[in-house]
């Protein structure tokens, strides 16, 4: 899997709260939830993104609490994509369950400036820059996550495989 788009840059300790406020968690519909995605830090963000851009964090993106609206929000904003130093854990298993891709690379992270567009080859973990062609190394997926990303999700996979 092949993903190209903008840098939309956020530091360390994205937390939860900031990528979709509490005050939002009465709405399930994706759609509606990804209007208001880091309303309170970068208000212009959800009018902003362009499908298939790409968030580039620092570390422990997405801890605090376990709603899966945060992926969710972020993935119907359009982002295709998160590479992060790290990423808090309950984060990283509810997005790869609505079928957000996520990436680990500490030096793309601090190779990448925000507004950059970025070629990510998902399989690899290879990261480049397109305007620049500096490359960047992140940890490669295991096969069975990109399976669950090819799905669109962990429900859509188990619908999908025999059990």
């Amino acid at each position: 899997m092949n993903f190209q788009g903008k840098v939309w840059k956020f530091g360390n300790d994205i937390d939860t709260d900031l990528i979709i406020p509490a005050r939002y968690l009465n709405i399930s519909d994706g759609s509606e939830l990804a209007k208001s995605c880091f309303i309170d830090v970068r208000p212009d963000f959800a009018a902003s993104v362009s499908s298939g851009d790409i968030l580039i964090a620092g570390r422990n993106f997405g801890c605090g609490s376990s709603r899966e609206h945060a992926p969710l929000a972020i993935k119907e904003a359009g982002i295709s994509m998160i590479i992060a130093k790290s990423f808090a854990r309950i984060f990283y298993r509810n997005a790869f369950n609505i079928g957000l891709p996520l990436l680990e690379s500490e030096e793309a992270t601090e190779g990448l400036s925000e507004g950059e567009e970025i070629a990510v080859d998902l399989a690899t973990g290879k990261i480049k820059s397109i305007g620049s062609g500096k490359t960047f190394s992140a940890h490669p997926i295991p096969d069975f996550m990109r399976e669950l990303i090819n799905a669109g999700g962990l429900v859509n996979y188990t619908k999908k495989v025999k059990i």
